[in-house]
């Protein structure tokens, strides 16, 4: 076991590696090599009688576990949406770790309390959100949105199903786009609402959801004796980073009395550009607001930013205080353990403090904006490709593409290729890209996100794309 001074040296030791690490983390592949149970099969079927030195235990780090490691931060990591940490945030976890405050209720960590305050209040300015909103910190966009949904039911209902469970209740109904993230459905289905009643609405040429189509969905719904819950809009959907029409949604959600969340997990950051607040047009009509700092905003996984119009509501659905939790502080206090699911939460603020303060809003905004401009770059040169196809509007930092060569118009076969392409691009570990599907057409998303991207990174991603598509033809 580790005594004080070996912990020092090893610190030292571990800061070193890890300072290498990002300085050559481009020379890895981006993707891990290895074939299932590589790693398992290399470590040993019980655990050690006796402590090991933190030497060899470093050791195995590097031989057994690293090579099972996809490189989330290489600046030629193009998959997925990024999960970004940066030098600040870094160090900032690692107080954090030190420290190790639970940091559930006002009186077990004040400062972690009032500096998520603080820190969610600075976002709302960074942002331009509602002044008058009230925020606090969820691991992820899936339990914020998850918060939301249990939110809805509650007040719909009166908050009763909290005291008497789902017998009796209405069809509750949930609408979102066809384009929706997966996490909508996990959470329906955990609200205890039933998948069922979860309406999936039709999308534009833009694959963003169409206000015409859900109102007629809810008309019907109400006609059939159902009852029209929440309405959740995206700002950058998943799969094409597709952008809702907030305002009409959010018209359409006060005339019929539904609960709106808007989920901009990965697109949100992008608020701290104002020529980009187009995308939040109607926000005022929103009840639940939730982006990730942990995707776009060079914070660390995980933290999510999570605001709701009516605090009030989001309490009630969550407070529970057993004797052993009661304090004298009592309402001179937000204790955040009630503002969600867990009750024991980490010290997440201090990371985003720190990145905050260490880029500044300047930086922040200059880096977002070099990384939109450097793939704007490049979906010009691919209008101009004649084998290459966009299939999305390009919004922002993505570039939904498919190769697209002359004299191939079957779609299988057009499905094929480019799954074909998509995997020697990944196959060598140079870069990595992920794909979807565009109304049944294979697609292959090229994602600029990570922190420290040059342009120089995407630049040579784009020209590699080309030379593996020759290849593959």
């Amino acid at each position: 076991m580790l005594n004080t001074e070996e912990f020092r040296k090893y610190g030292h030791e571990f800061i070193d590696w890890m300072a290498n690490y990002y300085a050559s983390v481009e020379q890895y592949p981006v993707k891990s090599k290895v074939k299932p149970k590589d790693i398992y099969n290399k470590l040993p079927d019980s655990p050690p009688e006796e402590g090991e030195s933190m030497e060899a235990i470093f050791e195995d780090f590097k031989k057994i576990i690293l090579p099972g490691i996809t490189h989330w931060q290489s600046p030629n990591w193009f998959g997925y949406f990024p999960a970004n940490t940066s030098y600040p945030s870094i160090l900032a976890e690692m107080l954090t770790a030190t420290l190790s405050a639970q940091c559930m209720i006002w009186d077990t960590s004040p400062a972690a309390t009032e500096l998520e305050e603080k820190v969610m209040n600075w976002l709302k300015q960074m942002m331009g959100l509602p002044g008058n909103w009230d925020g606090v910190i969820q691991d992820t966009a899936s339990t914020a949105t998850l918060c939301s949904i249990l939110t809805a039911r509650e007040r719909a209902s009166q908050y009763r199903i909290n005291k008497t469970g789902l017998q009796k209740s209405p069809a509750y109904r949930i609408y979102a786009s066809e384009e929706t993230h997966s996490s909508i459905d996990k959470a329906v289905r955990i609200a205890g609402l039933g998948i069922d009643n979860l309406v999936k609405v039709g999308v534009d040429n833009n694959n963003a959801i169409i206000p015409d189509l859900l109102q007629k969905a809810i008309e019907a719904d109400i006609r059939k004796g159902m009852t029209p819950l929440c309405i959740i809009g995206t700002i950058g959907t998943t799969g094409t980073l597709a952008i809702d029409p907030i305002l009409e949604l959010g018209k359409i959600a006060e005339k019929y009395n539904c609960w709106f969340h808007v989920d901009a997990a990965h697109a949100g950051s992008a608020m701290i550009l104002p020529e980009y607040r187009w995308m939040i047009n109607g926000i005022e009509y929103a009840d639940s607001y939730v982006f990730n700092p942990h995707k776009w905003l060079f914070t660390n996984f995980d933290l999510s930013a999570y605001f709701v119009k009516d605090k009030d509501a989001l309490i009630r659905t969550f407070s529970i205080l057993p004797e052993y939790l009661k304090t004298k502080s009592g309402d001179q206090v937000k204790n955040y353990r009630d503002w969600g699911i867990q009750l024991g939460r980490r010290f997440r603020a201090l990371k985003l403090w720190f990145v905050i303060r260490n880029f500044g809003l300047e930086g922040l905004r200059n880096t977002l904006r070099n990384q939109i401009n450097w793939i704007q770059k490049v979906a010009k040169a691919m209008e101009h490709h004649p084998e290459f196809e966009i299939m999305a509007p390009v919004q922002l930092n993505m570039i939904c593409f498919r190769y697209h060569p002359a004299g191939i118009e079957d779609e299988e076969q057009l499905n094929g290729l480019n799954e074909s392409l998509l995997d020697l691009l990944n196959r060598n570990g140079k870069m990595f890209l992920t794909h979807t599907k565009i109304k049944g057409k294979y697609t292959i998303r090229f994602v600029a996100g990570q922190t420290y991207l040059e342009e120089r990174h995407v630049a040579e991603a784009w020209e590699y794309i080309q030379k593996m598509a020759k290849e593959i033809s």
